[in-house]
């Protein structure tokens, strides 16, 4: 059989995808089930063949200079399919996966044209704004693979960087994560194969390059594309605005990366105007989708607040057995709606940032099986969460700000059925969204208080800072402190250095003798300065850095890597607090006053702008005219 044979035959059994690889028959998948064809296995060459015959030029190139290579191909009269195909020491192997054809190529969705602009210009600087779920991850992730170096992915949240790892992975692409859940062997592995041009898409979280010894490393690593996920973080005006976004213009540029990609889905023009300017992407570059999703049904129902539980109970009643997600704006909200949900025999749970972190996963996989058919969730719920069943989303507290509905609206109906999206609009929660606004203005006497012990410390000495203790000391919350440290950044004021955690306390689970006899000569010596130099309590022990230093020579680094290694082997329970940020001081010489006037200012313009953002949504909610174009034309689609 040729290949358009095979691919015929995979499609007449019903089979999603075909698998060809070097050393056994081909394979097809039916309903789950993977199964042998009835035919020889295929040497490499008959795979390589087989593969090679259906390439144009390019896609020959890449698969024998880069050893992989991913396009589509159509059988005339039979189905499109999406190829991954690669030519490893392994073998050579591919993978056929049927396109459905309700699902759109790049070209379809309106980013053919992206995709061409980074692959094919030399500096292809490109902002894309589309509907949350219209495929705009696609935009990095196909390049990606016909780039010569890594491309390198800027992340919110952990959530979204393992559901775009986990459908990465499934599609064979060499791709990986540094964060905070992986131990420091599991973190170097990464760049150990980010080093070797093993991968091709490295994700991380903007705090991530913070640290000095990371900026370093990710310095020597070619890197052909730089993409900012959720890229509206990058804006002040923006609505979901995260300070250590703010530098991604200036690591850009440190790091020689000529090609940037910034995906959103939720950009208003002043939004796009402003990350068009950080970047200086040409006004021709910044390609939209479109934002109406004709599957919406959008509703608004005024209803007062005493009787939002009941309209709520009446709206899920005939739509039992299908997901749905209820946003509140407050955890305890969130908590006695899904109790009375339940009493209603709803299999639901509540979900907020409140929750231990193995509550909030297994209530996000047990929705995603369909055990649970609601959610009643913060907006805490949802970012990395693609369930495109979802029929149903229920706003029982005004949102935010418009750029939160549309992001949280699009959740629903990802696979292109009919779904509900309803409002149950009342102004009893307004004032509770206002001061949320105004919490996060830093008082004047605030910002007077952290510029006066950054200046104690002096041009060229060191700034050590624990985040908490900073926000007791200035009475400002932790979002608005950490946007006054950036903007002390951006002013060449500080520069960050590395973090470490103060406290170190751990819990022996074998006895002391037994972890001694684990090490001979100086290492043992080393464990038993570690035990020696400990505050013990009844179950747990602290550790006193400084003795260790003092008494017995020890540095910092040694003892907690030898930490880290006693927990890996089972050996102790460890726990680490009091993150500390240190920064250099570049210029301490500045005129306390003065700075802190321009710093307060600049907070009135964003609460200012904050505030706005209110109006605009009730403004949306309140018009009479259709809310899918108000929708629409707030975000500048005509």
């Amino acid at each position: 059989m040729d290949i358009t044979e095979l691919l015929a035959f995979s499609a007449k059994q019903g089979a999603s995808d075909l698998h060809l690889s070097a050393g056994l028959p081909p394979m097809i998948r039916v309903d789950g089930d993977v199964r042998r064809i009835n035919l020889p296995p295929l040497d490499h060459k008959q795979v390589h063949a087989l593969i090679y015959d259906i390439m144009n030029d390019k896609q020959r190139k890449d698969f024998e200079e880069f050893l992989e290579t991913d396009f589509s191909f159509e059988v005339p009269g039979v189905a499109r399919f999406r190829v991954n195909a690669f030519n490893q020491n392994r073998g050579a192997g591919a993978v056929f996966r049927t396109i459905p054809s309700k699902v759109l190529t790049m070209e379809d969705l309106g980013m053919g044209e992206v995709f061409r602009k980074i692959t094919d210009v030399p500096r292809g600087l490109v902002l894309v704004t589309g509907p949350t779920g219209s495929g705009k991850s696609l935009c990095y992730q196909l390049p990606a693979l016909h780039l010569p170096h890594l491309t390198l992915v800027i992340s919110p949240l952990l959530a979204l960087m393992q559901d775009q790892l986990a459908f990465l992975h499934a599609h064979g692409i060499a791709a990986a994560s540094i964060d905070s859940a992986q131990s420091r062997e599991q973190a170097a592995e990464v760049m150990n194969r980010a080093r070797s041009g093993e991968l091709k898409i490295l994700m991380i979280s903007v705090e991530r390059l913070k640290n000095e010894r990371f900026r370093n490393f990710i310095a020597q690593v070619p890197i052909s594309l730089l993409v900012v996920d959720e890229a509206h973080c990058i804006s002040e005006w923006g609505h979901n605005f995260r300070p250590d976004y703010l530098k991604l213009p200036d690591y850009q540029r440190q790091f020689g990366i000529k090609q940037v990609l910034l995906l959103t889905a939720t950009a208003t023009p002043k939004v796009i105007a402003d990350m068009r300017e950080k970047f200086a992407i040409a006004e021709a570059d910044v390609v939209t989708t479109g934002f109406y999703r004709p599957n919406l049904n959008l509703l608004v129902e005024p209803v007062p607040g005493g009787a939002k539980q009941q309209r709520l109970q009446q709206w899920l009643a005939p739509r039992r057995g299908q997901a749905s997600i209820v946003y509140v704006t407050q955890q305890k909200t969130a908590e006695q709606v899904a109790e009375r949900l339940a009493h209603d025999g709803l299999a639901v749970s509540a979900y907020h940032a409140g929750m231990a972190h193995e509550a909030r996963e297994s209530i996000q996989r047990r929705f995603m099986a369909g055990e649970l058919e609601c959610i009643v969730a913060t907006i805490a719920f949802g970012m990395g969460i693609d369930k495109r069943d979802i029929r149903n989303v229920v706003h029982f507290d005004l949102p935010k700000s418009v750029e939160n509905y549309s992001q949280e609206i699009g959740r629903a109906g990802r696979d292109g059925q009919a779904s509900d999206c309803l409002v149950l609009a009342s102004r009893d929660g307004l004032s509770v969204l206002e001061n949320f606004v105004y919490g996060d203005t830093p008082e004047l006497d605030g910002i007077r208080a952290v510029l006066d012990d950054l200046r104690a410390v002096g041009t060229g000495g060191q700034w050590e800072l624990m985040l908490g203790q900073l926000s007791e000391l200035s009475n400002i919350r932790a979002l608005p402190l950490k946007t006054l440290l950036v903007q002390l950044e951006l002013r060449g004021i500080i520069a960050p250095r590395y973090a470490y955690f103060a406290e170190y306390r751990f819990k022996l689970l074998l006895e002391d003798e037994a972890l001694l006899a684990q090490f001979e000569g100086e290492r043992r010596q080393f464990v038993e300065a570690i035990l020696a130099s400990s505050r013990r309590a009844r179950t747990w022990s602290t550790l006193d850095f400084d003795l260790l230093y003092r008494d017995h020579g020890a540095e910092r680094a040694r003892v907690v890597k030898a930490l880290d290694y006693f927990q890996e082997k089972g050996w102790l329970e460890l726990e680490s607090k009091q993150m500390t940020e240190v920064y250099a001081v570049l210029d301490g010489d500045f005129d306390v006053a003065a700075l802190a006037n321009d710093l307060h200012a600049h907070f009135r313009a964003h609460e200012a702008s904050e505030i706005a953002r209110i109006q605009a949504m009730l403004g949306l909610f309140e018009s009479r005219e259709c809310l899918s174009r108000r929708l629409a034309l707030y975000f500048g689609d005509e």
